[in-house]
C-alpha cells in the first residue's frame, strides 16, 4: 500500500475551523493561553514578511516584538531561505561529530572579522541561555575562581545557572535553590562592583550594554570603569549581547557605543535570521584555552546541535544581508527617528514619562500623572495590578492600529520597542502617528482606554495566585 505524502498545508488547513489556542491551550500551556485570550492577542496570524505579520482576514501588522528580537532581518528574508534551502539541496555531511565542520569554521571565522578586537574563538549553542551558561564555566574555568557578579534587573535566561544570574525575581520562585555563588550589584554601580571584587573570589561580571527588562542603558563611565576593574583583579568580563547584538542597537554589537572590549562575548537571537535555534560565544583564547586545556578535554563542554549545517548556513546568509543591505545602518536611523518622534510628545501628554533607546530598542515609559482625574484612573489600575496599565496602550495599538508590542517587564509602566531592523519611513511615522492618537485617547478620563482598563481588571479578580501575569515577556 502506497504512504501519502506528508502534506503541511493540510494540516494547517485543517485547524482553521478550530480557535487559534486551541491546540496550544490542550497541550503545551493553558495559563499562557488564558492570558492571549484575556489580552486579545488571540489573533490566527498566517503569514510573515519582513517587518510584518498576516492575519486570515488578511489585515496587516507591524511586529514591534520581532520574535522577541530574532527577526532582525524580517521574518522570511528570501536569501536567508535560499542559503538553507541551497544547504539542504547539497545533502551536506550534518554534524558529523568526530570530523570536521566547514559550514561551522566559515561561520566562527565571518564572526571574528566583525567582534570586537580580542575576541578569537568560537563557540557555537542553540540559545541565549545556553550561552550565558557557558559564559560561567568558561570564567570559573578561566580564573579559578567560583562567584558571579551580574546586576539588578538583568535578563540573562531561565535555564538554572542562568536563572541564577537573573534579576527577575519573579522568574525564580517556585524552582528551588540556584547556585549559591552569584551576587547581584544595581546597575550602573561602580562603586558596588568594586566592593564585590576586592573580596578576592570573584570569577566573572556578566552585563548587558542595554538591559532588555525596561531598556536601560549602561553609562559609559561605568562600563569604562568596569572593563578596567575586572582587567586589574582577574576578573572575566562578560558582555550579554543576545537581544543587542547583530544590529539592533545601530551598531553590529552595542559594545561599539561604549568602545570596549570584553573578555566574552554572548549572542544569540538575531544571527539566524529566525529560522534555526543558534548562538554564539566568542571568547579571548587564553580563556578557551582554559577550559579545553588538555587533548582528553577537548570537548568538556559541548552541546549535540551546536554546530549544525542549517544553523551554520542561515547564519552566513544573516550576516551577508546585514552587510550588503545595509541593515545596521538602517536601524540606527529609523531608530533616531522614532526615537525622536516619540520623545516630542512627551511635553504634550502627562501620562508619558520618557523615551529612551538606541537604535531599533526602544522604551516608552509612562508614569504618574499631575492631573487629579487621571490619578484616579492610574492609582486603581496599579492597585490591581503593577503592570495593568500598558495594556490599556498596547491593547488599542493591536486592534486599532494593528501594532503589535509588549511591555518591557514584570510590573513596568514601560512599553517595549523591538521591530525587525528593516522597517521603512512609513512604518516609523506609522508607530508615531498610532501612539500619539492612543495616548491622547488615554487622556480621556473616563475613555475608551480606560474602559480597556475595566476590563482587565475584572479579568485579574478573577485570576488564582499561580496563574502568569497578565504580560509575559522576555
Amino acid at each position: 500500500m502506497a504512504s501519502s505524502p506528508f502534506n503541511l498545508k493540510a494540516l494547517l488547513d485543517d485547524q482553521a475551523g478550530h480557535p487559534p489556542l486551541n491546540l496550544i491551550e490542550k497541550h503545551i500551556n493553558p495559563a499562557y493561553a488564558k492570558v492571549l485570550k484575556v489580552l486579545g492577542y488571540d489573533i490566527r496570524y498566517t503569514k510573515g514578511q519582513g517587518p510584518y505579520l498576516w492575519d486570515e482576514q488578511g489585515n496587516k501588522y507591524l511586529d514591534c516584538l520581532s520574535g522577541f528580537g530574532v527577526f532582525g532581518v524580517g521574518r522570511n528574508h528570501p536569501d536567508v531561505r535560499d542559503a538553507i534551502k541551497q544547504a539542504m539541496d547539497m545533502d551536506l555531511p550534518n554534524l558529523p561529530k568526530f570530523g570536521p565542520s566547514m559550514t561551522s569554521g566559515l561561520l566562527a571565522e565571518k564572526l571574528i572579522e566583525i567582534a570586537p578586537d580580542g575576541l578569537d574563538t568560537v563557540y557555537f549553542c542553540n540559545s541565549g541561555a545556553e550561552g550565558c551558561e557557558t559564559a560561567i564555566k568558561y570564567a570559573r574555568a578561566a580564573t579559578g575562581k567560583n562567584r558571579i557578579i551580574y546586576c539588578q534587573k538583568a535578563y540573562h535566561g531561565l535555564t538554572m545557572g542562568a536563572l541564577s544570574i537573573n534579576g527577575g525575581l519573579e522568574f525564580r520562585d517556585g524552582f528551588g535553590a540556584l547556585l549559591n555563588e552569584t551576587t547581584p550589584i544595581p546597575f550602573n554601580d561602580i562603586e558596588a562592583l568594586e566592593q564585590e571584587i576586592l573580596l578576592g573570589d570573584v570569577a566573572g561580571f556578566i552585563f548587558e550594554p542595554i538591559q532588555g527588562k525596561g531598556v536601560r542603558i549602561a553609562s559609559e563611565a561605568f562600563v569604562t570603569a568596569a572593563a578596567e576593574l575586572c582587567r586589574k583583579h582577574n576578573v572575566v568580563f562578560i558582555a550579554d549581547e543576545v537581544q543587542t547584538g547583530y544590529g539592533r542597537t545601530g551598531r553590529m554589537f552595542a559594545c561599539e557605543h561604549f568602545n570596549i572590549h570584553p573578555d566574552i562575548l554572548v549572542t544569540a537571537k538575531a544571527i539566524s535570521g529566525g529560522y534555526v535555534p543558534l548562538a554564539a560565544v566568542l571568547s579571548r583564547r587564553s580563556i578557551h584555552n582554559k577550559v579545553f586545556s588538555t587533548l582528553d578535554r577537548c570537548v568538556v563542554h559541548s552541546t549535540t546541535f551546536g554546530q549544525n549545517d542549517l544553523s551554520m548556513v542561515a547564519g552566513l546568509a544573516t550576516l551577508h544581508v546585514l552587510e550588503q543591505e545595509k541593515v545596521v545602518e538602517n536601524a540606527d536611523r529609523m531608530g533616531q527617528k522614532i526615537i525622536a518622534g516619540l520623545t516630542a510628545l512627551v511635553p504634550k501628554y502627562d501620562l508619558l514619562k520618557e523615551v529612551r533607546g538606541k537604535g531599533l530598542m526602544i522604551a516608552v515609559e509612562f508614569g504618574t500623572p499631575k492631573s487629579l482625574s487621571l490619578k484616579v484612573g492610574w492609582q486603581l489600575l496599579h492597585k490591581v495590578d503593577g503592570g495593568l496599565f500598558p495594556q490599556a496602550i498596547l491593547i488599542p495599538l493591536l486592534k486599532d492600529h494593528h501594532i503589535l508590542a509588549q511591555v518591557a517587564g514584570h510590573n513596568m509602566d514601560i512599553i517595549k520597542l523591538l521591530p525587525s531592523l528593516t522597517i521603512t519611513e512609513q512604518d516609523a511615522d506609522h508607530l508615531i502617528k498610532a501612539f500619539d492618537e492612543v495616548i491622547a485617547a488615554c487622556h480621556r478620563f473616563p475613555g475608551p482606554a480606560w474602559e480597556v482598563g475595566k476590563r482587565l481588571t475584572k479579568q485579574v479578580f478573577k485570576r488564582s495566585n499561580n496563574e502568569q501575569p497578565l504580560a509575559p515577556t522576555k
